[in-house]
C-alpha cells in the first residue's frame, strides 16, 4: 500500500513569513508570572484556612473533654452539655468570621492582580500599536518614495 503524503498548503506560507517569536514568548512569561501570583494568593488562603480549621477542631475537642468528665450530680451533665453548646455557637461565629476575613483578603488581592494585569496589558498593547503604526508609516514612506 502506497503511503500518501498530506501537504498543508499553509505550511509553506508560514515558513516564508518572518515571525517575531518574542511577542509570544513575552505573553507566555507574563501569563506564567500572573499564574504564579494567583497561585500564591490561593495557597496562602488555603494555609490560613487550614490553620483556622485546625484551631477550631482542637478547641472543640478540648471542650468535649470537659463534657466527658464524670460528674457528681445528673444536673452537672446537663450543665456541661449546655455550656458546651453555648461555647460551640460562640466559637462557630468566631471561626466563620475568620474564614470570611480570609475570603475578603483573597478577593482584594485578586482584584489588585487583575487590575495590575489589565494596566500592564493596556500598556503593552499601546506600545505594540505604536510600533506597528511607526513601521507601517515607514513602509508607506518607502513605497511612496520608490513610486515617485
Amino acid at each position: 500500500m502506497a503511503k500518501q503524503s498530506f501537504e498543508n498548503p499553509f505550511e509553506k506560507l508560514f515558513q516564508d513569513m518572518p515571525v517575531d517569536m518574542t511577542a509570544f514568548s513575552d505573553v507566555f512569561k507574563n501569563s506564567a508570572a500572573l499564574s504564579e501570583k494567583f497561585s500564591n494568593v490561593v495557597l496562602a488562603a488555603a494555609e490560613k484556612n487550614a490553620e483556622i480549621s485546625s484551631k477550631w477542631t482542637k478547641d472543640t475537642l478540648a471542650k468535649l473533654a470537659d463534657v466527658a468528665k464524670a460528674q457528681n450530680e445528673p444536673t452537672d451533665y446537663s450543665n456541661a452539655v449546655t455550656a458546651f453548646a453555648s461555647e460551640s455557637v460562640e466559637a462557630a461565629s468566631e471561626h466563620v468570621a475568620a474564614f470570611a476575613e480570609v475570603a475578603k483578603k483573597v478577593q482584594a488581592e485578586t482584584v489588585e492582580l487583575v487590575l495590575a494585569a489589565g494596566k500592564e496589558a493596556q500598556a503593552e498593547a499601546t506600545a505594540a500599536i505604536k510600533t506597528a503604526t511607526n513601521k507601517t508609516a515607514e513602509a508607506v514612506k518607502k513605497t511612496t518614495a520608490k513610486a515617485a
